[in-house]
């Protein structure tokens, strides 16, 4: 607050009276304006320096001896500046707020005239702030340490990385040994064979020519040597052949222990990464919407963990920024790849032998079943493959590991079904005939508790375009509409479920796990989406789905006694992928439209909810 000299009253008269300053009193005046001056830059200069360190300032500021020799400044500035100077000083040095408030008051009252105790004053307030200044640097050297530390950790995980690929190209780099080992002992073998064949023509020679001829002795004689020179060529192979026999064996026993320490850390990665993880992505703005003039959004992604919306604050007026934390964030421009990238870790666990649910969601109209299956009418088998959705990456990806799991003794069985909640009835999209869909039901194991569907239609799949033939036709059965909202809308919960069931003939192990990649429809708002008939009940059913979803998950993040799966179908069937036993991934998909901007904020807001839901450690599944 400014402060205007007094003109009038006993100030003014005060003013008046007093007689001009003699040259002493002039330079003591002046020796006082500039260390107020000094004093008001230094302040103003501190706030910029400390502003990384605001909770070790607030320290600073709490101690007792700073706030006592604050306190009186601080509350009245203009009592304590008018108090300890004269009538001209008041009217030619005048601080600005911000010093006024850093000023100390003596413990007694200077005079007007004391101007080197006020000198003195503001000397041991810089000495005071100097210290200050000491134990915020000591603090700053203390956070690079920490931050030294933390590039050292991670130098060593990336070393770690670095060796991990190493075993796996000497492991390649062996392989490649032990089958040219096995060409050269089938090589060695038909040697011997043929050896021996010649061995015994020659017996049969010499038999013949001994009584023919004495001449023929000495030929006898070469052809004993020759034999024996054979004799001990097949005896050298023989033991090469052993010896590479038991060097591939140990070559196996090897491989074997590679793999096991591989699925190991492999799940201690996943566990650390936590059971349910949360990714958000936010897809581009269409061209339709910028030529409607539809503007974007004011969304950020500081780092690839945070998003930050900025939204005006109706109550005052002024822009309020919210942040969001996720396990990843993937911002517009981001590309299929980049979300497969960081899913194909979970995938690899249901090879595993664990069960791993992958689940889209978000408000109509936001990208959820681009990222799950790709474009509208795409052809997984000529179309660009940088627009493949997550699904058939992902059954792509379980079938070639399976592949080359098989050089490690390793056979897998895949069984495949598409379903679909379409009004809280469970429905089969692989039938022929559309009106085959109903007569699914959920049924529910005594032995372990888990949940299966029944009447439903399962393959067995020994190849991708087998699968993306199922895929496809799936697709062309699911239920889909146009609103208000979205053109082409799903108008159903969509569920591509793959059952895994591996054996070692060699070990004698076995592992099952299940892999659930789910493409929720979206939410909407009945006044926006201005639904009526048939859409209007799959509008109500929907929400409703989505709400005991939100539900189930504030209540396994409570640790209720009870979970309400079976208020649901959703729900319901998702239960074995949210009750503990399961890898959960949930696929946050928002629009970058300022007119969505609040279904965008209540979906960041029930995702921040999941990513805080521990629901337990996944067990694997072993035979």
């Amino acid at each position: 607050m400014s402060e205007k000299p007094a003109t009038s009253g006993v100030g003014g008269a005060r003013a008046k009276s007093l007689k001009a300053p003699t040259p002493s009193s002039a330079f003591k005046t002046s020796v006082l304006k500039r260390a107020v001056s000094s004093t008001c830059t230094k302040e103003n200069a501190i706030p910029g320096r400390l502003a990384t360190k605001r909770p070790k300032m607030a320290e600073l500021a709490a101690r007792p001896g700073l706030r006592r020799s604050m306190s009186s400044t601080t509350l009245h500035p203009q009592r304590a500046l008018s108090s300890t100077r004269g009538p001209m000083l008041q009217a030619s040095v005048r601080p600005a707020a911000s010093t006024a408030s850093l000023v100390p008051s003596a413990p007694n009252k200077r005079k007007a005239w004391d101007l080197k105790g006020r000198v003195a004053d503001l000397e041991d307030m810089v000495k005071s702030l100097s210290g200050d200044k000491k134990e915020l640097v000591t603090v700053n050297h203390e956070t690079r340490e920490q931050i030294e530390d933390l590039r050292k950790a991670n130098d060593e995980l990336r070393r770690r990385a670095e060796g991990k690929e190493a075993l796996e190209v000497e492991m390649q780099s062996l392989g490649v040994a032990l089958e040219a080992a096995k060409q050269e002992a089938a090589t060695a073998v038909r040697r011997a064979a043929a050896l021996q064949m010649e061995k015994s023509s020659l017996e049969t020679t010499v038999m013949e020519l001994t009584s023919s001829s004495a001449g023929l002795k000495t030929q006898v004689a070469a052809l004993t040597s020759l034999y024996d020179t054979a004799k001990e060529e097949i005896e050298k192979l023989k033991v090469a052949r052993e010896n590479l026999e038991q060097k591939v064996a140990r070559l196996e026993s090897e491989l074997e222990d590679s793999e096991s320490t591989r699925r190991a850390l492999h799940n201690d990665l996943q566990e650390l990464k936590g059971n349910i993880r949360v990714f958000c992505r936010m897809r581009p703005l269409l061209q339709s919407e910028s030529a409607a003039g539809n503007k974007p959004a004011s969304i950020s992604f500081p780092d690839d963990k945070n998003v930050e919306v900025v939204k005006m604050d109706p109550q005052t007026s002024r822009p309020k920024t919210m942040s969001f934390t996720f396990d990843k964030v993937f911002p517009g421009g981001s590309l299929q790849m980049d979300v497969f990238k960081e899913v194909s870790h979970l995938v690899q666990s249901a090879l595993d032998g664990y069960n791993v649910c992958i689940f889209a969601y978000g408000q109509t109209g936001s990208g959820k079943t681009f990222t799950m299956e790709g474009p509208d009418n795409f052809d997984l088998c000529t179309g660009n493959e940088e627009l493949v959705g997550l699904i058939p990456r992902a059954l792509k990806q379980i079938f070639e590991i399976s592949q080359k799991l098989k050089g490690q003794h390793w056979t897998y069985t895949l069984h495949a079904s598409f379903l679909e909640v379409y009004n809280e009835e469970i429905r089969d999209l692989l039938v022929e005939n559309k009106k085959g869909l109903t007569g699914c039901r959920l049924t529910t194991s005594k032995s372990d508790g888990s949940v299966a569907v029944s009447n439903t239609t399962e393959l067995q799949v020994t190849s991708s375009d087998e699968i993306y033939q199922l895929l496809s036709h799936a697709q062309k059965n699911r239920s889909t509409g146009a609103t208000q909202c979205n053109e082409r809308s799903s108008r159903s919960h969509s569920v591509c479920r793959l059952r895994i069931t591996g054996t070692n003939s060699r070990s004698g192990q076995g592992r099952k796990g299940t892999l659930n990649l789910v493409d929720l429809a979206g939410s909407e708002r009945l006044s926006k989406s201005k639904a009526e008939g048939d859409r209007l009940k799959e509008t109500k059913n929907i929400n409703k789905s989505l709400s005991n979803l939100s539900n189930v998950i504030l209540a396994l993040s409570r640790k209720d006694d009870h979970i309400p799966y079976r208020n649901s179908k959703l729900t319901h069937l998702l239960m074995n992928s949210l009750g503990g036993n399961s890898k959960t991934l949930m696929l946050l998909n928002i629009a970058p439209t300022e007119e969505h901007l609040g279904e965008t904020l209540t979906s960041l807001r029930f995702a921040s909810k999941v990513n805080e839901c521990n629901i337990g450690t996944a067990q694997q599944n072993l035979q």
